[in-house]
């Protein structure tokens, strides 16, 4: 396989691990149309509707039929996953239930209008992070969406249709999707507006006059035609890239310009750009990275030419290759490329005519079936501007002069060694000479070396000497042969060495990048995030930085961060602002006020800049384009931690706001509850004694004592688990019989208990046990109130008190329905109650067992009876008895 058509290892290795990756999340399918009511959700429910009848588990997680019957129709074909119901703005509204969904896990979900914006107070923000959380967890997905909620479709349909879109969808959740195009013609689906199948008559009235306009329709039909092919294009490189497939497969055009340093690429790309417009199809800019480096003037056009490409839509690469034919057809099969645009070589002199018709010939000839444009700019610059877009690296006179004095000296060494060793084997020593010189100097000296020895040789050493005349044809195939050799080796030596110097300047690159991504692995917070960065570009770059992040409202906070070595000025921060605003690089190196002393990077997502990236170099020379990419790269990848941070720290806040929520309103129900029984049984009670004779006072009295007494113990509830929750309570320990703890629990709860069987089973001569009476007491009166509650009357509860080796065990045990298995970790936790009891009790009665039993040293473990019914144990340590005084 030629080197040019080898497939990229970087680019396959993405390939494979793009597919690994989508085999092991779930799929997505996205039926996708150009506006409501073209029939995505009804073709989603057909679709669904076969993969259960292939025997796929699916269900239907949420779906908008709006009224339609033919769509409810097929909807009742599926099992309907219950909606979960919030609380927002005193409206009660329902929205996808992801929770349940994640519990119920079937192998297929249907999930409608995926750019929805869920209800405040719900995990996540957005519909489409619910999505990505059941792709993460391995289930399939189908959903809908229209293409004026695609992100970067957004600004464009807000020109088109005036209307601007609130809930989008980034591009990126669509990069692993599978789209399916629902599609039908602008006419059609003004006559279904029209017939009601749509929206009700009223409002398909209003959205005839504003939105769905026929030649809205069409710009927006188009959009969703183009946004589907540009997605199987890419599906397309993908399979080319993972079968090794050469290409390119014309499928539709895709255009590739090569850019270089000269001042004439940019008129090449302004021409490639019309191209690209007149076909309606993408196009590439492609630099190709050569091993010596670049004049200053030249770094400065190339970044230039770079940034024209790149703000006329291209998608700029680049890419490393000893030879610039081979990298540009490298990258034109990888990315499918029909076609290829390069520059007619401006021709000043004998060198750069042969040179011209080589890559001309080249290009042509080894591009297969790419087609190839070349394309002649105007010439509009000075030659010697042509003349400075790359030189070797230190190549100046003073390194042939450096070679020419090297070659003297072998030579002057020669004359004194000649008569002892012979003129043939003086030839290894200026070979030797030219092998050394090409580690350390540029292809031209080390060829001007191997010519000047050669000659040096030939006058002064080989007879007849003195002479450029060659006495035998032994000699002069030896030197013939000696010119040859001293000229490939050392050309091959220098070529080596100038790639060790660019793979070792890649490799730093590499390296750089790697290491700030291990940094911002181990970062938490978006204090630590920034602080390695600057300090990263301090170490790299050798330059002082600045990071200015967005403020809550908004805009460009007025200081920078505290960690930031560069402190700007009024007017840096006035570029940075500029930056802010239009997301585009500013300032040092640049073509945006380029006046300033610092360069000004944005640091931005898809979706929205977070701030500004300030970077001051110290030295004077203009920024290379390794260090430009790399500054870009570290921009970047700060961008993506910190969204990443924002979107973590949103979900827990939205996750807190929803427990919360729900902590709220079971505490109100539950208290309201709670303080209502005894409320009313209060106030008969005294009715009553106001009009009841004498003798059923008692009665009455004992009635309102028992609600006092549960007022009491709430409000007591309510206090203990605050206490807990706040870390205020300590334990009074004592001595104390743990029998005594029991007949004191089971008399206070005589009343409450009077519809139980309460049985004891305390083993005899128990230890004595360190601890606050009181609190125990309670301990055991909430267990024993929990049994209460959630057995039927007449059901036994056992209360058993028995040592095991280093513990005492207080169990309370009853013939109950038993607990969920599910609920068991979660029995504890404050204001958890297990699905489905009745109401009554505030869920925190045994959230105070737990709190109450660990703050004395002990722990507590709930779990089910074989024979049925729940089993709560409490286990306290036991420590040395004390020495009992004597009995006198």
């Amino acid at each position: 396989m030629t080197e040019e058509k080898r497939p990229d290892p970087d680019a396959l290795l993405a390939a494979i691990q793009k597919e690994q990756a989508t085999q092991k999340r779930g799929r997505l399918k996205v039926f996708f149309g150009m506006a409501a009511g073209v029939g995505k959700t009804y073709a989603m429910l057909e679709a669904a509707i076969r993969q259960k009848k292939e025997g796929s588990d699916v269900l239907l997680g949420y779906v908008e039929t709006h009224g339609r019957g033919d769509t409810q129709a097929l909807a009742s074909q599926l099992p309907l996953l219950p909606r979960k119901l919030l609380r927002y703005r005193e409206i009660n509204v329902e929205e996808f239930d992801l929770d349940a969904a994640l519990a119920r896990h079937p192998r297929l979900i249907l999930v409608d209008e995926l750019a929805h914006a869920n209800v405040p107070g719900s995990r996540h923000p957005k519909r489409y992070q619910d999505v990505l959380e059941l792709l993460e967890a391995g289930i399939d997905v189908y959903t809908t969406l229209n293409v004026q909620h695609v992100e970067s479709r957004a600004d464009t349909v807000e020109q088109i249709t005036g209307s601007h879109m609130r809930e989008t969808v980034p591009d990126s959740v669509l990069d692993s999707a599978e789209i399916e195009l629902i599609d039908i013609s602008p006419e059609d689906l003004l006559k279904r507006l029209d017939e009601g199948k749509v929206y009700v008559p009223e409002r398909a009235v209003t959205a005839m006059i504003n939105f769905f306009r026929a030649g809205n329709l069409t710009a927006l039909r188009e959009m969703a035609l183009r946004l589907a092919a540009e997605r199987v294009g890419q599906d397309v490189r993908d399979y080319m890239q993972i079968m090794q497939i050469p290409g390119p497969w014309k499928t539709g055009h895709r255009l590739l310009v090569a850019v270089s340093a000269s001042p004439l690429s940019s008129q090449l790309i302004r021409w490639t750009r019309r191209l690209a417009d007149s076909l309606d199809c993408p196009w590439l800019a492609v630099y190709v990275e050569q091993p010596y480096s670049l004049t200053p003037e030249a770094q400065t056009r190339l970044t230039r030419n770079l940034a024209v490409a790149g703000e006329l839509g291209a998608e700029v690469i680049t890419t490393a290759d000893n030879d610039i034919i081979h990298g540009i057809l490298r990258l034109a099969r990888q990315h499918n490329v029909t076609q290829i645009i390069v520059g007619k070589p401006v021709q000043s002199g004998l060198k750069d005519y042969f040179h011209a018709r080589s890559f001309l010939n080249r290009i042509v000839g080894e591009s297969g079936n790419i087609d190839v444009h070349i394309v002649r700019g105007q010439k509009l610059v000075e030659p010697g501007a042509l003349s400075s877009r790359t030189v070797p690296a230190k190549t100046c006179w003073t390194q042939y002069a450096f070679a020419f004095a090297v070659v003297a000296s072998v030579a002057l060494l020669n004359y004194l060694v000649n008569s002892l060793i012979g003129y043939r084997a003086l030839a290894l020593n200026f070979l030797f000479a030219v092998v050394i010189l090409a580690l350390f100097l540029g292809r031209g000296p080390v060829l001007f070396a191997a010519t000047a020895s050669a000659l040096i040789w030939n006058y002064f050493f080989l007879p007849p000497r003195f002479t450029f005349r060659v006495k035998s044809l032994e000699d002069a195939m030896m030197l013939a042969m000696y010119f040859v050799v001293a000229a490939v080796i050392g050309q091959l030596v220098s070529r080596l060495r100038t790639q060790e110097q660019a793979e070792r300047r890649r490799e730093s690159r590499a390296t750089a990048l790697y290491l700030l991504t291990r940094e911002f692995v181990d970062a938490h917070g978006l204090e630590e995030i920034t602080k390695r960065l600057i300090a990263h570009i301090q170490e790299v770059f050798k330059a002082d930085a600045s990071v200015v992040f967005a403020d809550a409202r908004g805009h460009l906070a007025p200081n920078a961060h505290p960690s930031s070595s560069l402190i700007l000025t009024e007017k840096e921060y006035s570029v940075a602002a500029w930056v802010f605003h239009h997301g585009k690089a500013a300032g040092r190196f640049t073509d945006n006020l380029p006046s300033s002393e610092a360069l000004h990077l944005p640091i931005a997502t898809t979706a929205e800049t977070l701030g500004v990236l300030s970077v001051k170099l110290q030295e004077l020379e203009p920024q290379t384009l390794d260090q430009r990419n790399l500054l870009e790269a570290f921009a970047r990848q700060a961008a993506l931690v910190i969204d990443r941070h924002r979107l973590q720290e949103t979900s827990e806040r939205s996750r807190l706001a929803a427990e919360s929520e729900r902590v709220g309103k079971t505490l109100l129900d539950s208290v309201s509850h709670e303080m209502r029984t005894p409320i009313s049984a209060i106030a008969s009670a005294v009715n009553a004694i106001k009009s009841s004779p004498d003798h059923s006072k008692d009665l009455l009295l004992d009635e309102i004592e028992w609600a006092v007494q549960r007022l009491n113990r709430l409000v007591r509830n309510l206090l203990d688990i605050a206490r807990v929750e706040a870390g205020h309570l300590k334990p009074k320990l004592d001595w104390q019989d743990v029998g005594d703890l029991i007949n004191v629990a089971v008399q206070r709860l005589e009343h409450e208990m009077s519809s139980h069987k309460v049985q004891l089973k305390v083993a005899p001569r128990l230890p004595l046990v360190r601890m606050d009476f009181v609190l125990m007491e309670q301990v055991l009166s909430n267990l024993l109130l929990n049994a209460a509650a959630y057995t039927p009357p007449g059901s036994n509860i056992v209360i058993e008190a028995i040592q095991l080796e280093n513990e005492l065990a207080i169990r309370v045990a009853d013939n109950g329905p038993g607990l969920p298995e599910r609920d068991l970790e979660r029995i504890f936790e404050k204001f958890y109650r297990v699905p489905g009891t009745p109401a009554g009790g505030t869920g925190v009665g045994l959230s105070i067992v737990k709190g109450f039993t660990e703050a004395q040293g002990g722990r507590v473990h709930a779990a089910n009876r074989e024979s049925g019914g729940a089993l709560f144990s409490i286990f306290l340590p036991v420590e040395p008895q004390p020495e009992l005084p004597e009995d006198k």
